[in-house]
């Protein structure tokens, strides 16, 4: 099933991953980091203490490109209206070598990968299964373009819990159906998957 995640939801999500890892994607802020930043637009809620530090640090890398861009603008207006042609010809010729360079920078840069944010319910046989080896069990298995983040235990009923956990999965490299395929080769602990949640980075 999937569901488009409400921003509360994202955040709680967010929070969880960014409680283990430092940044979105890798051990250093990437292009992820600057859409789900511009995403959120603002700092969120105090009480997102994970996301609130992250935001501080990849904020600053978004907003200082177009602050340095304004800057380099304002260079080339003459306040003071000059006639002189030499230095408008000067101006513009300094600023299509700027443009140029900027086209170049970004025809060079690398594509971002797409990326999914999954929450993902799993579910015991009974309220004897060890949740904690089952747990474990899932958060072993390694896929190229996954990345596990954080997991809860909850409660469903008749002293049952079933796991809830996030991942990133990178959508060329990871497919639910085979994500869900390895977690229920765990046949011992695990009844059934669901996929109770999916947002686009």
């Amino acid at each position: 099933m999937s569901v488009t995640l409400e921003l509360p939801l994202a955040l709680i999500i967010l929070e969880a991953h960014l409680a283990e890892n430092k940044f979105i994607a890798s051990d250093k802020a990437t292009e992820a980091d600057a859409a789900v930043a511009k995403a959120l637009g603002s700092a969120p809620a105090a009480e997102f203490v994970n996301v609130n530090k992250w935001f501080t640090e990849v904020k600053p890398t978004e907003t200082a490109a177009p602050a340095a861009a304004a800057t380099e603008e304002d260079d080339d207006i003459d306040l003071f209206g000059s006639d002189d042609e030499e230095v408008d010809e000067e101006a513009e010729k300094l600023k299509a070598q700027r443009v140029a360079e900027y086209n170049a920078k970004k025809a060079g840069k690398p594509k971002a990968a797409a990326k999914t944010t999954v929450t993902l319910e799993v579910k015991p046989w009974d309220d004897e299964t060890d949740m904690e080896e089952l747990t474990k069990a899932v958060k072993s298995i390694e896929m190229d373009g996954l990345l596990w983040g954080g997991s809860q235990l909850v409660a469903i009923g008749y002293g049952i819990k079933k796991l809830q956990i996030n991942c990133v999965v990178e959508d060329d490299k990871v497919l639910m159906e085979d994500l869900s395929d390895k977690i229920l080769e765990f046949e011992d602990y695990v009844q059934s998957v669901d996929v109770a949640a999916m947002q686009k980075i």
